[in-house]
């Protein structure tokens, strides 16, 4: 029985990760094999769940180096599917990509500013969060 496999190119507008891989894989075009059938000498094809070879980028450390992964094709589908959802505007990207920082973590613990103040002060309105915080002020003028 042939091996019939699909090659493909998936394309991520950032960076993301899959799992079981420890490095964050930057934003691009990757180059996907999928084995659409079961390897001849598998013992049960029934059970045989598709593979996908991820082509990655070399590592500017290494850049002679080629490197692939293979996962299942549904990790690489829910990566797929986080990065469509990317679609978010600049400044609500942004405030995902600081709160995730932990040295910003830091600084907001050392101030006494929690997660919902800075996404209330993103959001525009004047309205407190659901954790009976007080919102932060805008100003000097602002009144409660």
């Amino acid at each position: 029985m042939d091996q019939i496999s699909n090659s493909t190119i998936a394309v991520f507008s950032r960076a993301f990760t899959l799992p079981g891989f420890d490095e964050s894989l930057p934003a691009g075009e990757y180059n996907i094999e999928t084995e659409l059938s079961a390897p001849p000498d598998h013992l049960d094809p029934e059970a045989w769940k598709a593979s996908v070879l991820v082509h990655l980028h070399p590592r500017a450390s290494h850049p002679g180096l080629t490197r692939s992964l293979t996962v299942s094709l549904a990790d690489l589908d829910r990566a797929r599917a986080r990065d469509k959802l990317s679609g978010k505007v600049f400044s609500q990207v942004y405030l995902e990509e600081q709160l995730a920082d932990p040295m910003v973590r830091l600084v907001m613990l050392a101030d006494g500013v929690s997660e919902a103040q800075i996404r209330h002060l993103y959001s525009g309105s004047n309205i407190s969060d659901a954790e009976g915080e007080r919102p932060i002020q805008k100003g000097p003028d602002h009144d409660e």
